[in-house]
């Protein structure tokens, strides 16, 4: 089976954004680049609260292609966005998110406007995760919401993600680089020195789901739960 190296992108450092612009049509392909994208996007909506008050605001962190849009507009949130990228912007708007282009360590929101933030798989692409949390503390209003995933900064999960993973086509090729994965305890740290109160919990594809997939019988695979923090985890936290 042939990897996932998108054309153009062999001069590229690991981690580089472009690497999304080269891979922006494939965004929304069942089996394509970003499908396991899907199935924690649907994992971490499952986490959304409601909207508890009207015009009530869910900001999605490095929006990308807008996974989250069709699996939180039942919620009740107005759905913005933020992301670095000039395709992935578009394709957001595109699902009806309103996406600000801008930078995670810098957002564009004013202090305590915002009800949610969502911020799945970008604190293991980010140089400085302090000034990422420091920034989601500010917009959070009190009694906000966090909802998050992320990579855990172990042997285990660069080896299977990026030494095996990018070598199937499951991963692309250069997407990650393992020194930015993120322990779960500095993970909660920064966030509790933002005001954030912080739950974490391992979660992983649901096994028996995986050869269907494969096999192209099903769009989708379902996360579950596990105790282990060593590969990818989701957090919770609450603005205090």
């Amino acid at each position: 089976m042939a990897n996932l190296q998108p054309k153009g992108t062999r001069d590229l450092a690991p981690n580089d954004p472009l690497l999304y612009d080269h891979l922006a049509d494939e965004w929304w392909k069942p089996h394509g680049a970003f499908a396991p994208l899907h199935w924690l996007a649907t994992a971490r909506a499952d986490l959304v609260p409601p909207a508890e008050r009207p015009g009530s605001k869910l900001l999605d962190l490095a929006c990308g292609g807008g996974l989250l849009a069709p699996r939180v507009a039942p919620k009740g949130h107005h759905h913005l966005g933020v992301d670095i990228g000039d395709s992935t912007t578009r394709i957001s708007r595109d699902r009806g998110i309103a996406v600000a282009r801008g930078d995670v360590r810098s957002l564009p929101f004013a202090a305590q406007s915002i009800d949610v933030v969502v911020a799945g798989e970008i604190f293991e692409h980010v140089d400085d995760l302090e000034a990422v949390i420091t920034e989601i503390g500010r917009v959070l209003r009190p009694g906000g919401v966090l909802v998050c995933d992320t990579l855990a900064n172990t042997r285990r999960c660069a080896f299977l993600l990026v030494t095996v993973g990018e070598r199937l086509p499951v991963v692309p090729r250069g997407i990650h680089d393992p020194a930015l994965f993120v322990a779960p305890d500095r993970l909660r740290r920064l966030c509790a020195n933002a005001g954030i109160s912080l739950s974490v919990f391992g979660i992983r594809p649901t096994v028996a789901q995986l050869v269907p997939w494969l096999l192209r019988r099903r769009p989708e695979v379902a996360m579950r739960r596990t105790r282990s923090l060593g590969m990818v985890y989701q957090g919770v936290g609450v603005k205090t």
